[in-house]
């Protein structure tokens, strides 16, 4: 942090290269395509490196990021408004890394695709609140922060989102659904 703070670009590149990947998610699940979310992601880093003097540490660098990031993008769709979908993939990542069978490997893998997919198709807030609760790790609190939202909201949105995602993945997963809560 004392790096970033007296401007040792060397330190910045790691930064960006770091969170890069968590910032473009963030675009991308707002409904940005690819080079807007570059964009956004762009803005982002720089916001990011003009602000830095002024961060308190009152929270996690990711979660000041990610919420600087979600600004930004909803920032750049008010400006341009028309109705998008989400467009947020998998990152490939594999939900439970215990597995050394590739048989294991690849139906980790397709399990994944197919919930990312489901959240993919959420509305927008409660997509990007699984996306930080799940995939990102984020407690509520670092949630309302982000997202600028009351704590209830946010849990809304979660329940509301697993509600959907029950019903929507029923058909693929059944019974294991209630079971692995």
């Amino acid at each position: 942090m004392r790096l970033l703070r007296s401007g040792d670009h060397r330190a910045f590149a790691e930064f960006i290269d770091k969170y890069k990947e968590t910032v473009f998610l963030c675009c991308r699940k707002l409904g940005l395509s690819e080079d807007e979310a570059e964009d956004v992601a762009s803005e982002t880093f720089l916001a990011a490196y003009k602000g830095l003097p002024r961060y308190a540490g009152r929270a996690e660098l990711s979660t000041w990021l990610w919420s600087i990031a979600y600004r930004k993008a909803v920032s750049f769709l008010r400006k341009n408004r028309s109705g998008r979908l989400l467009e947020s993939k998998p990152d490939g990542q594999i939900a439970d890394g215990n597995h050394h069978e590739p048989a294991a490997v690849l139906q980790s893998r397709e399990t994944e695709k197919i919930v990312w997919a489901a959240v993919d198709r959420l509305p927008r807030l409660w997509g990007v609140a699984v996306i930080l609760f799940y995939r990102e790790q984020k407690s509520i609190a670092d949630i309302t922060k982000i997202m600028r939202a009351n704590e209830n909201t946010v849990k809304t949105y979660l329940f509301r989102a697993r509600e959907r995602l029950k019903t929507a993945l029923a058909p693929a997963f059944g019974d294991q659904i209630d079971a692995d809560r």
